[in-house]
């Protein structure tokens, strides 16, 4: 008896233990990434508020999107090492030393939509591959990270999420998006989870590489699957990373 009455009230609690287990599910509609699985990840930061992501693509470079500054006289901080960004105990908060967006990059535009930060790091930390020349095939299993908006018109994740994409065609990508979408310099994905507000600047990981940058999607809906997030083709400015991190050194 007390078998059957145990059973029936686990049936009652079921419809209620899977609506909480899925309150706090983003990126939008991803999951909480295993904390510090992702060690590569920043929060860029303007006073003391996320507003971007990005990722160490060195010991002294921080890849973002370039659209994440508005250009002096703001300043930002980048939080390296952290998982839940409520904490205190952030591990590294640094100060950016120069601001480099890509020269043909404006602020009117979804173009050229990269940016590096010199930064100097206090810890040791781990960074992300970057891309040899060529061009992500559609149908790739890639991911995406962030402390973005939880829901197209919610609160950021205090925690860092994560979501499963799948790159998608070229011609596809410009037969939604148009002449906003160059696929000499873009990439396009959609999953079951994507990018939301917050999340620009964020990695595209495919592999063990970052592949593109979170640049723009939907005004209207995060994770569209009628407009797919666009991401910047990393490939396509390699020569450009190359000659400023040669130059610094």
């Amino acid at each position: 008896m007390m078998t059957i009455i145990s059973l029936l009230l686990l049936a009652s609690l079921l419809p209620h233990l899977t609506f909480t287990a899925r309150v706090n599910v983003g990126i939008v509609n991803g999951k909480q990434a295993k904390p510090h699985s992702r060690p590569y990840m920043v929060s860029i930061q303007n006073n003391f508020k996320h507003t971007c992501g990005g990722f160490l693509i060195s010991d002294e470079f921080v890849m973002t999107a370039a659209h994440c500054w508005k250009g002096y006289p703001e300043i930002l901080t980048v939080v390296v090492g952290a998982h839940d960004l409520r904490k205190s105990e952030i591990s590294d908060r640094v100060e950016v030393k120069s601001y480099i967006p890509h020269p043909y990059y404006t602020l009117c535009s979804l173009q050229n939509d990269i940016m590096l930060l010199r930064v100097k790091l206090n810890n040791y930390v781990k960074w992300i591959s970057l891309p040899k020349e060529g061009d992500v095939n559609g149908d790739t299993l890639c991911s995406v990270a962030g402390w973005g908006r939880l829901q197209t018109n919610g609160i950021l994740s205090s925690r860092l999420m994560e979501a499963n994409m799948t790159t998608i065609n070229h011609a596809v990508c410009q037969h939604k998006w148009g002449s906003k979408y160059l696929a000499s310099q873009m990439i396009c994905a959609h999953g079951d989870g994507g990018s939301c507000k917050g999340d620009s600047g964020g990695p595209l990981v495919c592999g063990n590489t970052a592949a593109g940058v979170t640049s723009f999607g939907s005004r209207k809906l995060c994770n569209s699957p009628e407009l797919p997030n666009v991401y910047t083709k990393i490939s396509a400015y390699l020569p450009w990373i190359q000659q400023i991190i040669r130059n610094i050194k």
